[in-house]
Protein backbone atom coordinates (compact mmCIF):
# COMPACT_ATOMS: atom_id res chain seq x y z
CA UNK A 1 0.00 0.00 0.00
CA UNK A 2 1.12 3.43 -0.85
CA UNK A 3 0.63 6.06 1.71
CA UNK A 4 0.79 9.85 0.84
CA UNK A 5 1.28 12.44 3.29
CA UNK A 6 1.07 16.23 3.45
CA UNK A 7 1.65 18.83 5.92
CA UNK A 8 1.13 22.64 4.99
CA UNK A 9 4.10 23.36 7.26
CA UNK A 10 7.32 20.89 6.33
CA UNK A 11 11.16 20.92 6.64
CA UNK A 12 11.72 23.80 4.43
CA UNK A 13 9.73 26.25 5.98
CA UNK A 14 9.29 25.07 9.54
CA UNK A 15 11.42 28.18 10.93
CA UNK A 16 9.30 30.84 9.34
CA UNK A 17 6.03 28.81 10.45
CA UNK A 18 7.10 28.49 14.32
CA UNK A 19 4.35 29.18 16.37
CA UNK A 20 1.93 29.97 13.83
CA UNK A 21 -1.30 28.29 13.47
CA UNK A 22 -1.53 24.74 12.31
CA UNK A 23 2.64 24.37 12.43
CA UNK A 24 2.10 22.03 15.14
CA UNK A 25 0.76 19.26 12.19
CA UNK A 26 4.09 18.97 10.88
CA UNK A 27 5.61 17.37 13.97
CA UNK A 28 2.44 15.31 14.31
CA UNK A 29 3.32 14.07 10.89
CA UNK A 30 7.28 13.43 11.81
CA UNK A 31 5.89 11.39 14.85
CA UNK A 32 3.49 9.23 12.91
CA UNK A 33 5.76 8.61 9.83
CA UNK A 34 7.73 5.58 11.68
CA UNK A 35 4.59 4.07 12.22
CA UNK A 36 3.19 3.87 8.66
CA UNK A 37 6.14 3.12 7.29
CA UNK A 38 5.74 0.21 9.24
CA UNK A 39 2.38 -0.06 7.48
CA UNK A 40 3.02 0.35 3.24
CA UNK A 41 5.42 2.67 1.61
CA UNK A 42 5.01 6.30 2.67
CA UNK A 43 5.57 9.06 0.90
CA UNK A 44 5.58 12.90 1.50
CA UNK A 45 4.43 15.05 -1.36
CA UNK A 46 5.03 19.08 -1.18
CA UNK A 47 2.07 19.50 -3.97
CA UNK A 48 -1.03 17.45 -3.86
CA UNK A 49 -2.97 18.81 -6.26
CA UNK A 50 -0.33 17.97 -8.69
CA UNK A 51 0.84 14.40 -7.24
CA UNK A 52 -1.85 13.15 -5.08
CA UNK A 53 -3.97 11.64 -7.75
CA UNK A 54 -1.44 10.92 -10.53
CA UNK A 55 -0.07 8.75 -7.83
CA UNK A 56 -3.40 7.42 -6.68
CA UNK A 57 -4.51 6.56 -10.28
CA UNK A 58 -0.64 4.75 -11.16
CA UNK A 59 -1.27 2.05 -7.79
CA UNK A 60 -5.07 1.61 -9.15
CA UNK A 61 -3.26 0.58 -12.33
CA UNK A 62 -0.95 -2.03 -10.62
CA UNK A 63 -3.91 -3.04 -8.72
CA UNK A 64 -2.19 -1.78 -5.26
CA UNK A 65 -4.05 0.04 -2.93
CA UNK A 66 -3.48 4.20 -1.91
CA UNK A 67 -3.99 6.39 0.44
CA UNK A 68 -4.05 10.17 1.78
CA UNK A 69 -3.11 11.72 4.85
CA UNK A 70 -3.44 15.25 5.01
CA UNK A 71 -1.99 16.79 7.95
CA UNK A 72 -4.59 19.23 8.46
CA UNK A 73 -8.07 20.54 9.79
CA UNK A 74 -10.88 19.63 7.98
CA UNK A 75 -11.04 23.37 6.57
CA UNK A 76 -7.76 23.29 5.13
CA UNK A 77 -7.82 19.60 3.57
CA UNK A 78 -8.90 18.93 0.11
CA UNK A 79 -11.93 17.41 -0.75
CA UNK A 80 -11.64 17.06 -4.52
CA UNK A 81 -8.87 14.12 -4.77
CA UNK A 82 -10.56 10.63 -6.36
CA UNK A 83 -7.87 9.26 -3.92
CA UNK A 84 -9.08 8.26 -0.42
CA UNK A 85 -8.65 11.36 1.41
CA UNK A 86 -8.11 11.09 5.71
CA UNK A 87 -7.78 14.36 7.56
CA UNK A 88 -5.72 13.99 10.44
CA UNK A 89 -6.53 16.65 12.43
CA UNK A 90 -6.55 18.10 16.47
CA UNK A 91 -9.45 19.56 18.18
CA UNK A 92 -10.23 20.87 21.59
CA UNK A 93 -13.65 22.44 21.79
CA UNK A 94 -17.09 20.95 22.84
CA UNK A 95 -18.52 21.41 19.04
CA UNK A 96 -17.21 20.99 15.79
CA UNK A 97 -17.82 23.82 12.84
CA UNK A 98 -20.84 23.35 11.50
CA UNK A 99 -21.28 27.22 9.77
CA UNK A 100 -19.31 28.38 6.65
CA UNK A 101 -18.09 31.88 6.11
CA UNK A 102 -16.04 33.69 3.77
CA UNK A 103 -17.28 32.19 0.64
CA UNK A 104 -15.28 28.72 1.98
CA UNK A 105 -17.89 25.53 2.09
CA UNK A 106 -15.34 23.89 4.14
CA UNK A 107 -15.31 25.84 7.09
CA UNK A 108 -18.63 23.73 7.59
CA UNK A 109 -16.41 20.55 8.69
CA UNK A 110 -19.59 18.25 7.66
CA UNK A 111 -18.95 19.06 4.25
CA UNK A 112 -15.52 18.17 4.22
CA UNK A 113 -15.53 14.71 6.58
CA UNK A 114 -18.58 13.66 4.66
CA UNK A 115 -16.50 13.93 1.54
CA UNK A 116 -13.55 11.80 2.80
CA UNK A 117 -15.56 9.73 4.71
CA UNK A 118 -13.62 9.08 7.36
CA UNK A 119 -10.94 10.73 9.62
CA UNK A 120 -8.76 10.36 12.29
CA UNK A 121 -7.63 12.44 15.38
CA UNK A 122 -5.88 12.31 18.91
CA UNK A 123 -8.55 12.08 21.56
CA UNK A 124 -11.45 10.07 22.19
CA UNK A 125 -13.36 13.99 23.32
CA UNK A 126 -12.79 14.50 19.59
CA UNK A 127 -14.32 11.68 18.49
CA UNK A 128 -17.41 12.18 20.49
CA UNK A 129 -17.35 15.91 19.36
CA UNK A 130 -17.30 14.87 15.37
CA UNK A 131 -19.97 11.87 16.20
CA UNK A 132 -21.82 14.46 17.72
CA UNK A 133 -22.45 15.72 14.47
CA UNK A 134 -21.90 13.11 11.66
CA UNK A 135 -23.60 10.10 13.26
CA UNK A 136 -22.16 7.37 15.66
CA UNK A 137 -21.03 5.26 13.05
CA UNK A 138 -18.93 7.66 11.23
CA UNK A 139 -15.54 6.07 11.25
CA UNK A 140 -13.27 8.26 13.61
CA UNK A 141 -10.18 6.79 15.26
CA UNK A 142 -8.71 8.44 18.02
CA UNK A 143 -4.94 7.73 17.44
CA UNK A 144 -2.22 10.35 19.07
CA UNK A 145 1.15 11.13 17.95
CA UNK A 146 3.11 8.35 18.89
CA UNK A 147 6.05 10.15 20.89
CA UNK A 148 6.40 7.08 23.80
CA UNK A 149 8.65 5.36 22.28
CA UNK A 150 11.47 7.95 21.78
CA UNK A 151 11.00 9.92 24.83
CA UNK A 152 10.55 6.86 27.81
CA UNK A 153 14.03 5.36 26.24
CA UNK A 154 15.15 8.86 27.26
CA UNK A 155 13.02 8.62 30.61
CA UNK A 156 15.09 5.27 31.54
CA UNK A 157 18.39 6.82 32.05
CA UNK A 158 16.93 9.27 34.54
CA UNK A 159 16.45 8.71 38.26
CA UNK A 160 12.97 9.11 39.40
CA UNK A 161 14.25 12.40 41.91
CA UNK A 162 11.66 14.81 42.55
CA UNK A 163 13.88 17.70 43.01
CA UNK A 164 17.07 18.68 40.78
CA UNK A 165 21.17 19.33 41.96
CA UNK A 166 23.19 21.34 39.89
CA UNK A 167 21.97 21.19 36.61
CA UNK A 168 23.58 22.95 33.59
CA UNK A 169 22.10 23.76 30.79
CA UNK A 170 23.59 25.52 27.53
CA UNK A 171 21.31 27.02 25.23
CA UNK A 172 21.80 29.18 22.06
CA UNK A 173 19.10 32.10 21.82
CA UNK A 174 17.70 34.15 25.11
CA UNK A 175 17.52 33.56 28.56
CA UNK A 176 15.71 35.22 30.70
CA UNK A 177 15.88 35.03 34.81
CA UNK A 178 13.78 36.91 37.01
CA UNK A 179 16.89 36.23 40.18
CA UNK A 180 18.90 39.05 37.55
CA UNK A 181 16.04 40.94 35.87
CA UNK A 182 15.17 44.41 36.61
CA UNK A 183 11.70 44.72 36.02
CA UNK A 184 11.45 48.71 37.46
CA UNK A 185 11.59 49.79 34.05
CA UNK A 186 8.00 47.78 33.13
CA UNK A 187 6.27 49.76 36.52
CA UNK A 188 4.65 52.92 36.50
CA UNK A 189 6.90 55.94 35.63
CA UNK A 190 7.09 57.30 39.60
CA UNK A 191 9.36 53.95 40.01
CA UNK A 192 11.12 53.37 36.66
CA UNK A 193 14.10 53.18 36.52
CA UNK A 194 16.24 52.10 33.22
CA UNK A 195 14.19 50.78 30.05
CA UNK A 196 12.80 48.38 29.73
CA UNK A 197 15.15 45.26 27.86
CA UNK A 198 15.42 45.21 24.03
CA UNK A 199 14.10 41.70 23.47
CA UNK A 200 15.26 41.93 19.65
CA UNK A 201 18.85 40.95 20.41
CA UNK A 202 20.76 38.10 18.45
CA UNK A 203 21.33 34.85 19.63
CA UNK A 204 24.00 34.05 22.19
CA UNK A 205 25.40 31.66 24.30
CA UNK A 206 23.83 31.42 27.26
CA UNK A 207 24.34 28.96 30.34
CA UNK A 208 21.42 27.84 33.04
CA UNK A 209 21.72 26.35 36.32
CA UNK A 210 18.90 24.51 37.52
CA UNK A 211 18.36 23.27 41.63
CA UNK A 212 15.46 22.41 43.77
CA UNK A 213 11.95 21.47 42.61
CA UNK A 214 11.27 22.82 39.04
CA UNK A 215 8.18 22.96 36.70
CA UNK A 216 8.50 23.40 33.33
CA UNK A 217 6.08 24.07 30.59
CA UNK A 218 6.65 24.15 26.80
CA UNK A 219 4.08 26.31 24.43
CA UNK A 220 3.84 29.19 21.98
CA UNK A 221 3.06 32.47 24.15
CA UNK A 222 0.63 33.96 21.23
CA UNK A 223 -1.51 31.11 21.16
CA UNK A 224 -4.74 32.06 23.64
CA UNK A 225 -5.54 28.44 24.55
CA UNK A 226 -2.29 28.24 26.61
CA UNK A 227 -3.51 30.38 30.00
CA UNK A 228 0.33 30.97 30.57
CA UNK A 229 -0.87 34.57 32.90
CA UNK A 230 -2.65 32.33 35.53
CA UNK A 231 0.63 29.52 34.95
CA UNK A 232 2.69 32.20 36.79
CA UNK A 233 0.21 33.96 38.63
CA UNK A 234 -0.84 30.85 40.68
CA UNK A 235 3.24 30.13 40.64
CA UNK A 236 4.02 33.50 42.11
CA UNK A 237 1.48 33.12 44.29
CA UNK A 238 1.72 29.62 45.83
CA UNK A 239 5.64 29.74 46.20
CA UNK A 240 6.48 33.55 46.88
CA UNK A 241 8.27 32.19 49.87
CA UNK A 242 9.82 29.28 48.40
CA UNK A 243 13.60 30.19 46.79
CA UNK A 244 14.15 26.37 45.72
CA UNK A 245 10.97 26.37 43.45
CA UNK A 246 11.18 27.50 40.00
CA UNK A 247 9.00 27.51 36.91
CA UNK A 248 10.85 27.28 33.22
CA UNK A 249 8.96 28.03 31.05
CA UNK A 250 10.11 27.09 27.23
CA UNK A 251 8.91 29.57 24.76
CA UNK A 252 8.11 28.44 21.10
CA UNK A 253 7.65 30.93 18.00
CA UNK A 254 9.70 32.34 15.34
CA UNK A 255 9.16 36.00 16.82
CA UNK A 256 9.12 36.39 20.64
CA UNK A 257 9.46 40.07 21.32
CA UNK A 258 6.05 41.22 21.80
CA UNK A 259 5.13 38.08 24.07
CA UNK A 260 8.89 38.07 26.35
CA UNK A 261 7.27 41.94 26.77
CA UNK A 262 3.83 40.90 27.60
CA UNK A 263 5.22 38.07 29.98
CA UNK A 264 7.68 40.50 31.79
CA UNK A 265 5.09 42.64 32.44
CA UNK A 266 3.01 40.03 34.03
CA UNK A 267 6.53 39.25 36.27
CA UNK A 268 6.32 42.61 37.36
CA UNK A 269 2.78 42.43 38.43
CA UNK A 270 3.36 39.37 41.02
CA UNK A 271 5.67 41.06 42.59
CA UNK A 272 7.33 39.80 44.98
CA UNK A 273 8.23 36.56 45.20
CA UNK A 274 10.93 34.01 46.19
CA UNK A 275 10.79 31.93 43.87
CA UNK A 276 12.15 31.86 40.58
CA UNK A 277 10.68 32.36 36.88
CA UNK A 278 12.91 31.50 33.83
CA UNK A 279 11.98 32.06 29.95
CA UNK A 280 13.82 30.63 27.79
CA UNK A 281 13.73 31.24 23.55
CA UNK A 282 16.27 29.37 21.47
CA UNK A 283 17.63 26.21 20.67
CA UNK A 284 18.58 23.30 23.04
CA UNK A 285 20.35 20.77 21.57
CA UNK A 286 18.99 17.01 22.45
CA UNK A 287 21.69 16.76 25.12
CA UNK A 288 20.44 19.89 26.73
CA UNK A 289 16.47 19.14 26.02
CA UNK A 290 17.20 16.27 28.14
CA UNK A 291 19.07 17.61 30.55
CA UNK A 292 16.15 19.98 30.98
CA UNK A 293 13.64 17.14 31.33
CA UNK A 294 15.72 15.56 33.75
CA UNK A 295 15.89 18.46 36.04
CA UNK A 296 12.23 18.40 35.87
CA UNK A 297 10.07 17.56 38.75
CA UNK A 298 6.63 18.42 37.12
CA UNK A 299 5.39 19.30 33.62
CA UNK A 300 2.52 21.68 33.76
CA UNK A 301 -0.35 22.90 31.80
CA UNK A 302 -3.08 25.35 32.42
CA UNK A 303 -4.51 25.78 29.15
CA UNK A 304 -8.64 26.03 27.98
CA UNK A 305 -8.09 22.76 26.29
CA UNK A 306 -5.94 20.54 24.27
CA UNK A 307 -5.96 18.71 20.85
CA UNK A 308 -3.33 16.15 22.38
CA UNK A 309 -0.37 18.73 23.73
CA UNK A 310 2.87 17.10 22.54
CA UNK A 311 5.22 18.73 25.30
CA UNK A 312 2.81 17.66 28.20
CA UNK A 313 2.73 14.07 26.44
CA UNK A 314 6.84 13.67 26.07
CA UNK A 315 7.50 14.51 29.58
CA UNK A 316 5.01 12.58 30.93
CA UNK A 317 6.28 9.61 28.81
CA UNK A 318 9.65 10.38 30.44
CA UNK A 319 8.40 9.48 33.64
CA UNK A 320 7.25 13.08 34.82
CA UNK A 321 3.89 13.76 36.89
CA UNK A 322 2.32 16.67 35.64
CA UNK A 323 0.36 19.92 37.07
CA UNK A 324 -2.93 19.79 34.28
CA UNK A 325 -6.79 19.86 33.96
CA UNK A 326 -8.51 16.44 33.09
CA UNK A 327 -10.37 17.27 30.63
CA UNK A 328 -10.61 17.80 26.23
CA UNK A 329 -7.54 15.33 24.95
CA UNK A 330 -5.60 15.18 28.39
CA UNK A 331 -8.79 13.30 29.64
CA UNK A 332 -7.13 10.45 28.11
CA UNK A 333 -3.87 9.80 29.90
CA UNK A 334 -4.27 12.29 33.26
CA UNK A 335 -5.38 10.93 36.13
CA UNK A 336 -4.58 11.22 39.86
CA UNK A 337 -2.29 8.26 40.13
CA UNK A 338 -0.16 10.64 37.34
CA UNK A 339 -1.22 14.28 38.51
CA UNK A 340 -2.36 16.47 40.13
CA UNK A 341 -5.21 17.95 38.89
CA UNK A 342 -5.95 21.02 37.98
CA UNK A 343 -9.94 22.06 38.11
CA UNK A 344 -11.72 23.24 35.36
CA UNK A 345 -15.01 24.76 34.28
CA UNK A 346 -16.70 25.21 30.68
CA UNK A 347 -17.40 28.33 29.05
CA UNK A 348 -18.71 30.04 25.82
CA UNK A 349 -16.10 30.91 22.84
CA UNK A 350 -15.66 30.75 19.10
CA UNK A 351 -14.12 28.63 17.02
CA UNK A 352 -10.62 29.67 16.41
CA UNK A 353 -10.54 30.21 13.03
CA UNK A 354 -14.27 31.91 12.51
CA UNK A 355 -13.75 35.49 11.86
CA UNK A 356 -17.39 36.52 13.22
CA UNK A 357 -16.00 35.50 16.90
CA UNK A 358 -19.26 34.15 17.07
CA UNK A 359 -20.61 31.83 20.34
CA UNK A 360 -20.58 28.29 18.76
CA UNK A 361 -18.88 26.09 21.77
CA UNK A 362 -17.02 25.53 24.62
CA UNK A 363 -13.90 26.14 26.02
CA UNK A 364 -12.31 24.90 29.49
CA UNK A 365 -11.59 27.28 32.34
CA UNK A 366 -8.80 26.60 34.48
CA UNK A 367 -9.95 27.10 38.21
CA UNK A 368 -7.21 29.39 39.73
CA UNK A 369 -6.98 28.08 43.14
CA UNK A 370 -7.21 25.22 42.32
CA UNK A 371 -3.73 25.18 40.38
CA UNK A 372 -2.43 27.02 43.58
CA UNK A 373 -3.53 23.57 45.25
CA UNK A 374 -2.27 21.57 43.34
CA UNK A 375 0.83 23.34 42.74
CA UNK A 376 1.42 23.54 47.21
CA UNK A 377 0.66 19.56 46.90
CA UNK A 378 2.98 18.86 44.10
CA UNK A 379 5.58 20.48 46.00
CA UNK A 380 4.88 18.73 49.36
CA UNK A 381 5.38 15.27 47.61
CA UNK A 382 8.74 16.51 45.97
CA UNK A 383 10.20 17.50 49.33
CA UNK A 384 8.57 15.08 51.47
CA UNK A 385 6.87 11.71 49.64
CA UNK A 386 10.14 10.35 47.87
CA UNK A 387 7.93 7.42 47.23
CA UNK A 388 4.71 8.27 46.33
CA UNK A 389 6.49 10.93 43.45
CA UNK A 390 8.49 7.39 42.22
CA UNK A 391 5.12 5.96 42.03
CA UNK A 392 3.72 8.62 40.01
CA UNK A 393 6.64 8.78 37.97
CA UNK A 394 6.20 5.17 37.04
CA UNK A 395 2.38 5.53 36.61
CA UNK A 396 2.86 8.11 34.32
CA UNK A 397 5.26 6.44 32.09
CA UNK A 398 2.77 3.33 31.80
CA UNK A 399 0.01 5.73 31.35
CA UNK A 400 1.45 7.10 28.28
CA UNK A 401 2.86 4.04 26.77
CA UNK A 402 -1.12 2.57 26.79
CA UNK A 403 -1.61 5.97 25.30
CA UNK A 404 0.95 7.62 22.45
CA UNK A 405 3.29 3.95 21.78
CA UNK A 406 3.98 3.23 18.59
CA UNK A 407 2.50 -0.16 19.41
CA UNK A 408 -0.57 1.21 20.10
CA UNK A 409 -0.88 3.76 17.10
CA UNK A 410 0.58 0.73 14.70
CA UNK A 411 -2.64 -1.58 15.50
CA UNK A 412 -5.49 1.38 15.31
CA UNK A 413 -3.87 2.67 12.27
CA UNK A 414 -3.70 -1.00 10.78
CA UNK A 415 -7.11 -1.99 11.83
CA UNK A 416 -8.14 2.16 10.52
CA UNK A 417 -6.65 1.53 6.84
CA UNK A 418 -8.33 -2.01 6.33
CA UNK A 419 -11.85 -0.31 7.32
CA UNK A 420 -11.57 2.44 5.37
CA UNK A 421 -9.95 0.66 2.21
CA UNK A 422 -13.17 -2.17 2.39
CA UNK A 423 -15.68 1.29 2.15
CA UNK A 424 -14.08 2.12 -0.54
CA UNK A 425 -13.82 -1.22 -2.09
CA UNK A 426 -9.81 -0.77 -2.76
CA UNK A 427 -8.21 -4.27 -2.17
CA UNK A 428 -6.04 -4.06 0.78
CA UNK A 429 -2.41 -4.80 0.27
CA UNK A 430 -1.13 -8.57 1.75
CA UNK A 431 -0.02 -8.49 5.17
CA UNK A 432 -1.69 -5.39 6.88
CA UNK A 433 -3.33 -5.92 9.78
CA UNK A 434 -6.82 -6.29 9.83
Amino acid sequence: MLILIHSETNKSNIQQNLGRPEYSYYFVLKEFRPVLERLGQVLEVSNPDELVDRLYFDCQSRGEACIFLSFSPPHRTPNHYACPTIPVFAWEFSTIPTESWQGEPRHDWRLVLGTAGAAITHSSFTVRAVRDVMGEDYPICAIPAPVWDRFASRGEQLGKQARASQVTLNLRGLLLDSRTLDLSAYGPSTLREGMPLALDTQARDCQLLLDGVIYTSVFNPYDGRKNWQDMISAFCTTFRDCADATLVLKLTHHDIGNALADMLHHLYKNQSYQCRIVLIHGFLSDPDYERLVEATSYVVNSSFGEGQCLPLMEFMSCGKPAVAPCNTAMADYIDHDNSFIVDSTDELTAWPHDPRAAYRTLRYITNWDSLCSAYRASYDVALRDPERYAQMSTHAIESLRCFCSQATAEQRLGEFFQQVLEQRKVPASPGLPG
